[in-house]
Formats: structure tokens, C-alpha cells, sequence
């Protein structure tokens, strides 16, 4: 899995003309290789004579998420090797990948699957909030010739509500309705707002649970990347609640691009020369 965030990371650095930072971090309670340091080295050689980029390795072992925050900050993007921390503390404060995704606020791209050129077809999926549209440009960012697809699915946590309440089966299907064509009108202003490139960009509206829907969606169109936004909240609240990010970035069989919705613009000083918004390839772990 670290391979291929690597070979991910090197390409986008080379399209974008990014400089690519390799840190390593260390699996909790265990004790990092001893050669941990001169591996990363060799990475980063074969990786800048293969594309091209600079490439510079972190000289210091991070032991916990905490030790790769500031650099987090300076990065316009974190790239990560999906590998599941399966110790008893991840069961109950998250992945380190949440720790980053919560206190760096950074955007997160979460790699499954070994690179073959640019990223195609992505699943971009929206809850028509501000942050919407800034998911759909972080999408075009990392290829503006890529086909976009659009998805909100309307949740039917109300609908069991208003059963519960013993509400009418007419007026159920009368509220469902009303959902829709509100999706439908959001829906269409969100599109039309990308005018450029809508005829690049489709829309699919589902019915049920979001992240089932976005997992079913990914699958039906065979998107190599999918899009998803995060709202600000803590260990505990994920734990007990959980949330439509973490249940994609847990299930889905593609790569994962993961943006706090209170995320931040990357520290670099040449961050906003790259891409739109300040968005580049800043930092993959090993």
C-alpha cells in the first residue's frame, strides 16, 4: 500500500510541479525499523531520478501523528498509504489518519490502488453546503480533464421518524417528494455554478444512507477516486456517531480524497501558484 502512495504522490508532484516530503511514521507500540530512516532515503533518490522532482526525505522518525502536524501544515496536500493501525488505542481514538484529517485540517488523499496515469472519473459527493463547491474544485485540481460526477444522497433517517411517529404513508411519500425536488433545484444551481465544465461534470441524486450510497455510486460508475468532505469533530463524537467520511474512507475500494470542511490554505509560501485555492502535493507517507 506505502508503494503505492508513493508512486501517487510522485506523480502529482511531477504534474503539478510540486516538491514531494517523505515522512515515516511509526506504527503505535512498536518499534520502528532500524533502517527506517536510510529506506526513506532510498525512496526519496529513485523516486526524484524517476520523475523528475524534488524530493526530501524527513530525517527524524514520527512516532505519532502529532510529531508530522506542523509540516502537515506547511503541505498542500497529505498523501497516505491506507494500512490499518489495528492496535486496541486506534479502536477507540481512530486512525492516525483522523488525527491528521481533525487537527492538521489538511486535505487528505487516502491511496488502495497502484496509479495508472491520472486520476479518470471521480465521485464527488455533496451535501450542498459552502464546502460543496470547493470539493468540486480540489477534484478538477488534480485533473481538469477528468469526468465529474456529482452525488447527494437523501438520508431516510426522517422518513423512520415520522413512521415512528405514525405519520401517514401518503404523506411520507408526499415529504420524499418534496425532498427530492429540493435536491434536484440544489442540485442543479450547484452544477450550473462550474458552467466552464459542465459538460465534463454529471449529477446522480440516491436515496438511503450517504455513505452506502456513495460506496454504491463509486462502484456503479467505476470511479478510480472519490471526493468527500468532513465536518469538524472530535475522537469521541466519530467513535460513538461516526461519520459519512470515515465510513468511506474504511470501505471504499478506490483511492479517497478526504477535505475538512474548516480546513485551511496551505502555509508554503508558493502553495498558491500550484493549483486552485492552494492546493498541491505536499507530503506521502512511506
Amino acid at each position: 500500500m506505502g508503494d503505492h502512495a508513493l508512486s501517487r504522490a510522485a506523480h502529482l508532484c511531477a504534474s503539478h510541479n510540486a516538491t514531494l516530503d517523505l515522512a515515516y511514521l511509526a506504527q503505535p507500540g512498536e518499534t520502528p525499523p532500524a533502517d527506517a530512516v536510510c529506506r526513506l532515503a532510498h525512496h526519496a533518490l529513485q523516486l526524484g531520478q524517476r520523475h523528475g522532482i524534488r524530493v526530501r526525505p524527513r530525517s527524524r522518525i514520527a512516532l505519532d501523528p502529532a510529531d508530522l502536524l506542523s509540516e502537515v501544515g506547511c503541505a498542500d496536500l497529505v498523501v497516505w498509504g491506507m494500512a490499518p493501525v489495528r492496535a486496541i488505542r486506534s479502536l477507540f481514538m481512530g486512525q492516525p489518519v483522523a488525527s491528521i484529517l481533525r487537527k492538521g485540517r489538511r486535505p487528505v488523499l487516502v491511496v488502495r490502488a497502484a496509479p495508472n496515469g491520472p486520476y479518470r472519473s471521480l465521485v464527488v459527493a455533496v451535501d450542498f453546503s459552502k464546502a460543496s463547491g470547493r470539493l468540486v474544485e480540489l477534484g478538477f485540481a488534480l485533473n481538469g480533464d477528468a469526468r465529474v460526477e456529482l452525488f447527494h444522497a437523501i438520508s431516510n433517517a426522517n422518513e423512520g421518524k415520522l413512521r415512528y411517529a405514525e405519520v401517514s404513508e401518503m404523506a411520507i411519500k408526499t415529504y420524499r417528494a418534496q425532498c427530492r425536488r429540493h435536491a434536484e433545484d440544489r442540485m442543479f444551481s450547484l452544477k450550473y455554478s462550474f458552467d466552464a465544465r459542465r459538460n465534463r461534470v454529471l449529477s446522480t441524486i440516491g436515496h438511503g444512507s450517504p455513505a452506502r450510497q456513495v460506496l454504491v455510486q463509486q462502484q456503479r460508475s467505476a470511479a478510480d477516486l472519490v471526493v468527500v468532505g468532513k465536518h469538524p469533530s472530535s475522537a469521541a463524537i466519530d467513535f460513538f456517531f461516526g461519520s459519512v467520511a470515515k465510513s468511506v474512507l474504511r470501505d471504499c475500494a478506490s483511492d479517497v480524497l478526504v477535505v475538512p470542511h474548516d480546513h485551511r490554505s496551505a502555509s508554503g509560501a508558493h502553495a498558491a501558484k500550484r493549483l486552485p485555492g492552494g492546493m498541491a502535493v505536499g507530503r506521502a507517507r512511506g
